[in-house]
């Protein structure tokens, strides 16, 4: 078994993507997809291997692959996304998926960006959020529920999504946000504060031990490092202008090497 992850171009069309919370700011395509290449370049540093999706100009979100699928080592759930603009990216996604898991579909009500979910083991704790209702838990709970794993609902302020407010980075320790969510609901885990000054910072991809995270978030990286965590930073600040996160555009998961 090795480590996996989807990823999926930067369209054309990112400049017309869903954006919530932040202001919309003009996005430079050219320096976007650079700034993806490096991502996808961090990540098979790791001993990632990258299964690139193809292009899907059409659909402004499409390189946030994150919010498409859920992928957990017994199967993978093919969420309703919340804005009905990404609801056709989990195609692809679920036609790629399909080599690897067995799939689960949630059916209306549920709507559900699986960027609202942060694992934490054999736990998930899923966003309440404009994206994401409480049929999708509910839902999700059935599914997941039978191969051991347990739902907590969480509800985020001041994003859009669970991930921008806490991501886990292993260890047992929580990266968060403390203005976004109540602590109180990450009961038994450590919970490491972004700095004061950079609110958007709790977000990193934890791959066999090492941390890919923004490069702008100098405090909160500090902080990191003096914990013990090995850091690699990445300049993703032109994806971020379509309010994404360093999660958002890879879908990781152990299986068979090719």
């Amino acid at each position: 078994m090795s480590l996996h992850a989807v990823t999926r171009p930067v369209s054309a069309s990112l400049g017309q993507c869903e954006i919530t919370f932040i202001e919309r700011e003009p996005i430079d395509v050219a320096l976007a997809r650079a700034q993806h290449a490096a991502y996808e370049r961090a990540l098979e540093d790791l001993g990632v291997t990258i299964i690139r999706l193809p292009p899907a100009d059409s659909l402004p979100d499409a390189v946030f692959v994150e919010d498409a699928a859920l992928v957990l080592d017994e199967l993978a759930v093919i969420p309703i996304m919340g804005a009905l603009s990404r609801r056709p990216e989990v195609v692809e996604v679920a036609r790629c998926l399909s080599s690897y898991r067995t799939l689960h579909h949630l059916t209306a009500p549920a709507t559900l960006d699986c960027g609202d979910i942060m694992q934490v083991e054999q736990t998930l704790y899923v966003g309440v959020t404009a994206r994401t209702n409480r049929a999708a838990i509910t839902q999700l709970q059935s599914i997941v529920g039978p191969v051991g794993y347990r739902v907590i609902p969480i509800v985020p302020t001041g994003c859009l999504h669970l991930k921008s407010a806490c991501t886990y980075l292993g260890r047992g320790v929580v990266l968060a946000n403390p203005d976004w969510i109540d602590l109180t609901l990450l009961e038994g885990l450590e919970v490491l504060p972004v700095a004061p000054d950079e609110p958007f910072a709790a977000n990193a991809v934890e791959v066999a031990g090492t941390l890919l995270y923004a490069s702008d978030f100098p405090e909160t990286q500090a902080a990191m490092e003096q914990a013990g965590f090995d850091v690699v930073p990445v300049d993703t600040a032109e994806l971020r202008k379509a309010e994404s996160a360093m999660t958002c555009m890879s879908l990781l998961f152990e299986a068979e090497a090719a």
